[in-house]
């Protein structure tokens, strides 16, 4: 069966696209490890030791990074409900983050230890209707607020995409008043007619 337009305008302009062409080069799984290193330049919020969990790893560039800047002393752990591909030093984890049976598990890989930073680049299967969509992204924005909320140590972080529209202000008013500082970023990475946009916050109190 052949591509119809669409699926070939995407394969197109997927081919084309320079973050997709850098990433090969450079070895990253996936243009998405652009949009996390121009986070990190800007907010600082990896560091040698941390214990970090990844939501919606797959591929794993996200935790490539993340196991690259945290070092030995770190820990991550990556949880998807697709397959993720061994990664040296990161603990994988596949299931999906709904099923309170996989965040059992989450917890259990986890142990007593608290976090120092959640990230989440989840998002869920789009279909391509708003009034659909973006009540899921808000539901699993808000699932891993409750995640970070019960799992960081006070000072930790955590980064979340959300997309603009119906429920990003009150996600984001929700992590306001559990973070000391909270912003919005949009990656050069991140595609430019995506709604996508990542809130970056720092200093947890419980």
């Amino acid at each position: 069966m052949g591509r119809t337009p669409s699926s070939r305008q995407w394969l197109d302009r997927h081919l084309s696209d320079p973050f997709v062409k850098r990433a090969q080069q450079e070895g990253y799984r996936s243009r998405a490890a652009y949009k996390l290193l121009e986070i990190q330049a800007k907010d600082q919020i990896l560091r040698p030791g941390m214990r970090v969990v990844d939501l919606g790893a797959a591929p794993g560039s996200w935790s490539q990074i993340a196991v690259g800047l945290v070092g030995p002393r770190g820990q991550v752990v990556a949880l998807d409900l697709l397959p993720v591909d061994p990664l040296p030093g990161v603990t994988l984890l596949q299931g999906d983050f709904r099923d309170p049976d996989v965040l059992e598990r989450l917890r259990r890989v986890l142990g007593d230890r608290l976090l120092d930073l959640v990230l989440s680049d989840m998002a869920p299967n789009i279909s391509g209707v708003t009034a659909v969509d973006q009540p899921r992204a808000v539901y699993l924005a808000e699932l891993t607020l409750d995640l970070a909320r019960e799992c960081l140590k006070p000072g930790g972080g955590l980064v979340v995409k959300l997309f603009q529209g119906e429920g990003f202000d009150a996600v984001l008013s929700e992590m306001r008043s559990s973070f000391s500082r909270v912003s919005s970023r949009k990656p050069r990475s991140s595609r430019r007619e995506s709604r996508e946009l990542y809130l970056v916050a720092k200093g947890f109190h419980p």
